[in-house]
């Protein structure tokens, strides 16, 4: 990960990017230098002011432009478009930094003068989660490995780099986990992955619990989901206690690791990609040991109900009848519909055992996710209005997005069976809102302080966008911890 420090000012630099602000009035003004601090030469600032009208720099969040300097000090300018100076705008100025200087090996970017703290988080975390990249195999290392920041108070700005520097750190847990090959992404693989990211906070509780375990306790349905394949099922609960918890937050995360449909099999073009089922569980972990690394006063358990639907002699049936945590019975007629099967125990559990003051889920459900709200959006669900509009409002924040789906009464005839108190996959009825009204049956009396979000779309990228990188996007692991920072 990049190395991101804070100084008044430097000896040399080689690079030096400076911030250009969008016109306020497109129409009637033009794009502006930021007044940073310390600012640059009048040389360096004559010559930046002077590129902006040749070169039509809008100052549109993201634009770069590069001038090279021979032989003088700094050898090459950036100048790099914020927008109109908001949170977002900067994040996504610090991703086109990562990507406009990836041949440099260090770079000097100058801070507004009234650089906030948020301005500098959102920053930081652009340019960090930007540079990430997954490769098994060996390749050349990034040439860019280091950014200073100018300002005129650092020791002002430090917290803030830190948590932006935590809040990248555990996307890119998050991501490494999801991009993981299937082959080597098993259960009890992501189980240990883990207890080794735990070990470096002594104060996190873990417990892992095998199929023996499952079996005495009646994790019915991880049993049944995890049951064709020759990697045995694993539920992770790991925990962060501080004694300055006023709430106890209980994190559920879908933990398929690989999908084929089970029996009902999925064709191939939809299954090449289903390493990725797994990362609402990798969100939840990752957002769980962010609060431990942030010391955040919110007592939160993260639960991951992990196993891989794969086909053979083993595997569940369509028309299995399946008995869940707490006692209920599932019917399901879609074995390719198992990520609510699992995550309705660990929900039981929740409930049951736990019982927190708030329980949210988060899980690659749906294909109807992406159908209804695109590529970038999460559905989220939730009774509870108030909770609804905290958690939305950190996820934008965040700069991640997800809008608010309903949860009509008259849906839930769909969820009716003649064997079992519940169909799990109706063939009918619209398919995320289903999938939610089936886990909210499972919430027990937290029922009104619910939520679960389908981020089976946004948890994955096509290509380079942003802060966003091709492949996992490790979405849902900022917004929890903007709404965790809240709850203290």
């Amino acid at each position: 990960m990049l190395a991101i420090s804070l100084a008044v000012a430097v000896d040399h630099s080689d690079v030096l990017v400076l911030p250009v602000r969008a016109a306020t009035d497109p129409d009637h003004s033009a794009p502006t230098l930021v007044a940073t601090a310390p600012p640059p030469t009048d040389e360096v600032r004559a010559e930046a002011a002077a590129l902006l009208p040749v070169a039509r720099l809008t100052g549109r969040p993201g634009e770069t432009l590069s001038q090279l300097r021979p032989g003088r000090t700094p050898g090459r300018l950036i100048l790099l478009g914020v927008g109109d100076g908001g949170e977002r705008a900067w994040r996504t100025a610090g991703a086109a930094l990562a990507r406009a200087a990836v041949a440099e090996t260090h770079v000097t970017f100058g801070l507004p003068a009234d650089a906030t703290a948020g301005v500098v988080r959102a920053f930081v975390e652009g340019l960090l989660l930007a540079s990430y990249r997954f490769r098994l195999a060996e390749g050349e290392p990034p040439a860019l490995t280091g950014v200073t920041l100018l300002a005129a108070e650092p020791e002002a700005l430090a917290g803030a780099v830190e948590t932006a520097r935590t809040t990248a750190r555990m996307t890119r847990f998050a991501r490494d986990l999801t991009n993981t090959p299937s082959s080597v992404k098993t259960p009890q693989w992501f189980a240990g992955q883990v207890a080794d990211a735990a070990a470096e906070h002594p104060e996190l509780h873990l417990r892992v619990r095998g199929p023996q375990e499952l079996a005495a306790e009646g994790f019915g349905g991880i049993l049944a989901v995890g049951g064709g394949s020759a990697s045995a099922p694993r539920l992770v609960e790991l925990g962060w206690r501080p004694a300055d918890a006023r709430l106890h937050v209980v994190l559920v995360g879908k933990g398929i690791t690989f999908d084929t449909g089970g029996i009902s099999i999925k064709p191939v073009s939809a299954m090449k990609l289903m390493r990725k089922d797994m990362a609402g569980a990798a969100a939840v972990v990752a957002a769980t040991l962010g609060a431990a690394a942030l010391r955040l006063p919110v007592r939160v358990t993260a639960l991951t109900p992990l196993a891989e639907n794969m086909v053979s002699g083993a595997a569940f049936r369509p028309g299995d009848v399946i008995t869940h945590y707490d006692g209920t019975t599932s019917e399901s007629t879609n074995s390719d519909a198992e990520g609510r099967l699992v995550l309705a125990d660990a929900l039981g559990y929740a409930a049951r055992e736990l019982r927190p003051d708030l329980l949210v889920d988060l899980a690659t459900l749906t294909g109807a996710n992406a159908v209804a709200l695109g590529k970038r959006t999460g559905a989220l669900y939730s009774d509870n209005d108030e909770l609804a509009a905290a958690v939305l409002a950190a996820v934008d924040e965040a700069g991640e997005a997800a809008w608010r789906m309903p949860l009509p009464a008259d849906y839930l005839e769909y969820l009716g069976s003649d064997l079992a108190d519940r169909h799990s996959s109706p063939a009918r009825g619209a398919g995320s809102v289903i999938a939610a009204l089936y886990l909210r049956e499972f919430t027990g009396e937290l029922r009104d302080r619910w939520l679960h979000i389908d981020m089976s779309a946004p948890s994955w990228a096509d290509g380079d966008d942003a802060e966003l990188t091709r492949g996992a996007t490790g979405w849902g692991v900022r917004g929890l911890l903007r709404w965790l920072a809240t709850l203290g």
